[in-house]
């Protein structure tokens, strides 16, 4: 059965009826899933994932990536993050969120969102809402992690918001070059500058990632963009 609308689109509409009806996110996305002509938002998400574009971006990683994922928020970006670490998960490969932006229970009910169980992934997976993560916080809580385990940082503009911590280069540099020495994943969430538009460009790009401090975003090797239901993804250049 063919989706209406790609599974993310699907996923912002249910987002969007669960704000405006006051339901429950998992009942919103039931809801949609019926619309589609399935029995709940499981069966569809199963029945998408074997071709979902997190599944494809996470077959052209390499250990020691470094990734981008940025949008505007509410445009699925914490969700396409959380997705490619589910993906690693359903691989046997380990998975850890920090994030400086939600707490651990905010994390973990966003996976029926994408489908999942979190209970599936129990050993697997960690959550990390400290208020002193930093790519030195990173390395050290990390140094015993096992070769593609997928990272996940939420968000990289916060890196660097406390004064007492390096600059956000400084901090992106000290992580690529562990990602690299671990051979792990390393996904960072971004913003986009507000000045954005998206009736002049589909998707937003490296030249949009609103950077309150200066970032060498050559370190990059690959991203990932979403707006509205498209994603574009590709090697950072």
């Amino acid at each position: 059965m063919k989706l209406s609308a790609p599974i993310y689109h699907l996923k912002r509409k249910a987002k969007r009826l669960s704000r405006e009806e006051g339901i429950p996110l998992h009942a919103a996305l039931d809801r949609v899933a019926a619309t589609e002509g399935f029995s709940a938002w499981g069966m569809l998400a199963a029945k998408a994932g074997a071709t979902t574009p997190a599944s494809r971006m996470y077959a052209q990683f390499r250990p020691g990536d470094l990734v981008l994922v940025g949008a505007r928020p509410g445009h699925g970006k914490t969700l396409l993050s959380l997705e490619l670490a589910v993906e690693a998960m359903r691989s046997g490969r380990r998975a850890t969120f920090f994030s400086l932006e939600y707490t651990e229970k905010q994390v973990l009910d966003r996976f029926p969102a994408i489908g999942a169980d979190p209970a599936q992934f129990r050993g697997l997976f960690d959550v990390d809402c400290s208020d002193a993560i930093s790519a030195d916080y990173v390395v050290k809580r990390m140094a015993a992690a096992s070769p593609e385990t997928v990272v996940v940082i939420d968000y990289l503009q916060l890196l660097d918001q406390k004064r007492a911590n390096p600059e956000l280069t400084v901090q992106v540099r000290t992580l690529k070059a562990f990602a690299r020495d671990k051979e792990l994943i390393v996904v960072f969430i971004s913003q986009i500058d507000r000045s954005y538009d998206p009736s002049i460009k589909p998707c937003p790009d490296l030249g949009d990632v609103r950077l309150p401090n200066p970032l060498e975003l050559t370190l990059f090797d690959k991203t990932c963009f979403l707006n509205e239901a498209r994603i574009q993804f590709g090697a950072a250049s």
